[in-house]
């Protein structure tokens, strides 16, 4: 395995003063890893910017509420990234890019970028992370005068379980190490993160988070190859389950995507003068700072880009594996107007809810509503091919924030009304077709069926865009336990019975395999199938050890 082009072994360590608060961790051998031949230090950064009187101050650790989305009885995808190299205003750039992926992670945004106060000045790296919305985090533009250089990543992220208040767990990671400054932002779930963890900890390591990503940082500082590419990729042969990754050094910018191809990642180019390389999440982040999409980052691959000429390398980070990309991506997590996969969102999300009207109509159904936002456009194909009209039976509030949804049992129920408000004149005395995009526990969609029971509607018949959710996913998706699946513990009469509707149907996941064609093999459908390409089980292990620890 042979990189395509050729790169000069690192010169030693940037020069760059550690942070004070940065916690020493002491790297030694893994036996899957060349052993160093001296001990090996990696500091993980948050570091902190001038304040306006010129005294170090830190930027605040928390820009709002961590209080978890009530409304939301549905999976939810962990993060997404963006990578640029090759413009000046890299990281302005970056955090717009930020604002297309917000769908994909609320809690907390942050970007590292490059950093040169002259020309006679050494580059390092900066960050800034905050936990809330990219709007909130980065609300201060001096951030982008602090965040200066010609190359950034950013990340936004949802939070695991017991960490969606911790400012530490925020990506990018920004670590020192023997060879100079490392950044790295993650969309997955490593699936062996705790054997890898403990290995690492059985040899001195010290850990600062609780985030599998900080692993990867460990695995590549404790690897004795040159130069950086191969320390990666001895990194990725370490790793199992799902993982799209970016990594900023000070002047190259790397992309690398798991052999089975979980979670996207594409590829572009700005339309600007500069015509900087773009790596994202998603395509609806490129439309929306104006580059042009070439390709997806291939699994198993691994890109470089050298942020003098721009020059593009690609290499094979280990033999291919049958593709396994994340199905939801399409269903629920993507936004329509996303290229994802090599397929347009809205497109397959208008085919399932075609199909789903095949499947199972709905006799003497007066009006279709989606449920907004996610239900729309497979409200649209059921509507279409039934003939039945097209409403906004409901219509959702985007003011609602999360401060103001307060977690106590006595009014969580207030929670679906202060999002989402009946019309009247749609659903009074009419029998109406409610479509979704899936049912996890079931909880929203109990609510849902009551709000528009009490608004006068005669019949609610529930139809869902998906396949019955029977397991949970383990490669970056926050699901729950499969025993909090409502479709685990009951068949779809019993579903139907525990919301309340007055009929429930779900697209048959053979005829989701048909919709996808000759791809379906291509596709992971595991939490429909219970068919995990990587097998779980540890996974599965430290959820329960953590439900013990609490």
């Amino acid at each position: 395995m042979a990189a395509a082009t050729t790169t000069s072994p690192a010169a030693g360590r940037l020069p760059f003063s550690p942070h004070p608060n940065a916690n020493p961790v002491r790297l030694s051998s893994r036996a899957s890893l060349k052993t160093p031949s001296k001990p090996v230090s990696l500091h993980l950064r948050h570091l902190t910017v001038p304040s306006a009187a010129g005294a170090a101050a830190p930027y605040p650790d928390s820009f709002s509420s961590s209080i978890p989305d009530l409304l939301s009885d549905k999976p939810r995808d962990e993060c997404g990234v963006v990578g640029i190299i090759g413009d000046p205003d890299a990281s302005y750039l970056c955090s717009v890019a930020l604002h297309a992926l917000q769908h994909r992670g609320q809690e907390g945004a942050g970007i590292v970028s490059t950093h040169r106060p002259s020309s006679d000045s050494p580059v390092s790296l900066r960050s800034v992370t905050g936990l809330g919305l990219v709007s909130q985090v980065f609300q201060d533009k001096s951030k982008f005068d602090y965040l200066s250089g010609s190359a950034a990543i950013g990340h936004v992220r949802y939070s695991t379980a017991g960490s969606a208040s911790s400012l530490a767990n925020v990506q990018p990671f920004l670590a020192g190490y023997r060879f100079g400054q490392l950044a790295v932002a993650h969309n997955g779930n490593l699936v062996n993160y705790s054997s890898l963890r403990a290995s690492l900890e059985d040899s001195g390591s010290i850990f600062n988070t609780s985030s599998d990503t900080e692993v990867i940082l460990h695995l590549i500082a404790n690897s004795n190859s040159r130069p950086l590419i191969s320390r990666i990729v001895d990194a990725c042969e370490a790793l199992q389950g799902a993982y799209s990754l970016v990594f900023l050094t000070k002047n190259k910018l790397f992309a690398a995507r798991d052999p089975y191809g979980f979670r996207p990642l594409v590829l572009g180019r700005l339309r600007r003068p500069s015509r900087a390389i773009v790596f994202a999440s998603e395509t609806c982040a490129l439309d929306l700072i104006e580059a042009d999409y070439e390709r997806e980052v291939n699994p198993g691959e691994v890109i470089f880009v050298d942020g003098h000429d721009l020059s593009i390398s690609s290499l094979c980070l280990m033999p291919p594996k049958p593709r396994k990309a994340c199905i939801f991506e399409h269903i629920y997590f993507a936004l329509p107007n996303s290229i994802v996969f090599g397929r347009a969102v809205y497109s397959s999300r208008y085919s399932f809810g075609s199909t789903l009207a095949k499947e199972s109509p709905v006799a003497n159904a007066d009006v279709v509503i989606p449920v907004p936002d996610s239900g729309f456009y497979a409200a649209l194909g059921y509507a279409s091919h039934s003939g039945v009209p097209f409403q906004q039976g409901l219509i959702r509030s985007h003011y609602v924030g999360r401060t103001f949804i307060q977690p106590e049992q006595n009014i969580r129920d207030l929670a679906v009304r202060l999002k989402l408000a009946p019309v009247k004149g749609i659903l009074e005395g009419k029998s109406v077709v409610v479509v979704d995009d899936s049912i996890v526990r079931g909880t929203t969609s109990s609510k849902i069926v009551r709000l528009i029971k009490d608004a006068g509607a005669r019949e609610v018949h529930m139809r869902i865009a998906s396949p019955p959710i029977v397991g949970s996913c383990y490669y970056g998706v926050d699901t729950p336990r499969s025993e909090e699946l409502i479709s685990n513990k009951m068949d779809v009469e019993g579903v139907r019975n525990a919301i309340g509707c007055d009929s429930l149907a779900f697209l048959s996941l053979e005829s989701l395999r048909n919709l996808l064609g000759k791809e379906a093999p291509s596709y992971c459908d595991a939490c429909f199938s219970g068919n995990y390409p990587v097998p779980p089980m540890e996974n599965e292990a430290d959820r329960l050890l953590a439900e013990e620890e609490e």
